[in-house]
């Protein structure tokens, strides 16, 4: 473990709340606990819950996986092993015998299950799930990686994406096959996935509501122009996609890049506010 690593997960660890769910954690060892059994516990509301779980298997710290319709959340005992070991890796001048009951910390490295993957979930909202929602969707599966699933739904769908944007995406190279229009309200119900993030990129359509998603997201607006707008040749359009394409990218790349497990929510929300006006609209270059 590197210093900067091991600032990041001391940063992520120096909360009271976290800090408890740890050493509850910890004591459920490899079995670990659903969501609720957590906040039921520690007496944390979940909204609340959410938010420090995400920072925590952020930093390397706890894992998650799905069993049936739960997520369970245990320690990851190598991420707590390396912390402990960058820590004390030199205690005693490297002599193990004059540490005490602290070598017994730093017992034979236990092997793990590297296939469980931390991620946030992030949904992007427009009104007919056909550009810019499906734009961000693409783009941060490419951006994102591992560390973010991506989605997208509308206020009142389309039957099916712009083609003219998933020829844009296709051209700059992303996987379009499982992009499609799809109502917001497909992700409120008990089977829906729950999202860490919701991404408005319009604003609110007149005399509609969105639905409630739970305390447990982050939610920011970036609004950018419709696409169904447009007017004018095909050039044009392409260059107005091309405009929306480059903005999204260099909003997504700042989001992505932020340091979440150091990051409270307000700060969070705060900085999801401020991206919006880092990126402004400019054509992709060299397309």
């Amino acid at each position: 473990m590197e210093s900067q690593q091991a600032a990041a997960t001391l940063a992520a660890l120096a909360q009271t709340t976290r800090l408890d769910l740890i050493r509850l954690l910890i004591g459920e060892g490899a079995s670990g606990l659903p969501a609720g059994d957590i906040a039921t516990r520690l007496g944390v509301p979940p909204s609340t819950l959410s938010f420090h779980l995400a920072a925590l298997e952020h930093a390397g710290l706890t894992q998650s996986t799905r069993h049936g319709r739960q997520i369970i959340h245990a320690v990851r005992i190598n991420g707590l092993r390396q912390l402990l070991g960058f820590l004390t890796e030199t205690c005693c001048g490297g002599d193990p015998a004059l540490c005490g009951d602290l070598g017994a910390l730093l017992a034979p490295e236990p092997t793990e299950d590297l296939t469980m993957t931390p991620a946030f979930n992030v949904l992007f909202l427009c009104t007919h799930n056909a550009a810019r929602s499906i734009l961000a969707e693409a783009l941060l599966r490419q951006i994102g990686g591992a560390r973010f699933h991506a989605y997208s739904a509308g206020s009142d769908p389309a039957e099916a994406p712009n083609p003219e944007v998933l020829a844009k995406l296709q051209a700059f190279g992303h996987e379009t096959s499982g992009l499609r229009s799809k109502s917001w309200h497909d992700f409120t119900g008990p089977a829906a996935p729950v999202m860490d993030f919701v991404i408005a990129l319009c604003d609110t359509p007149q005399g509609q509501t969105c639905p409630d998603f739970g305390n447990l997201s982050v939610t920011g607006a970036w609004p950018l122009p419709d696409p169904s707008q447009f007017s004018g040749s095909a050039v044009e359009r392409a260059s107005m996609l091309n405009m929306l394409y480059g903005s999204l990218r260099r909003r997504l790349e700042i989001f992505t890049a932020l340091p979440f497990a150091s990051l409270d929510r307000m700060a969070v929300k705060a900085r999801l506010d401020q991206i919006a006006d880092e990126a402004t609209l400019a054509p992709v270059k060299g397309h």
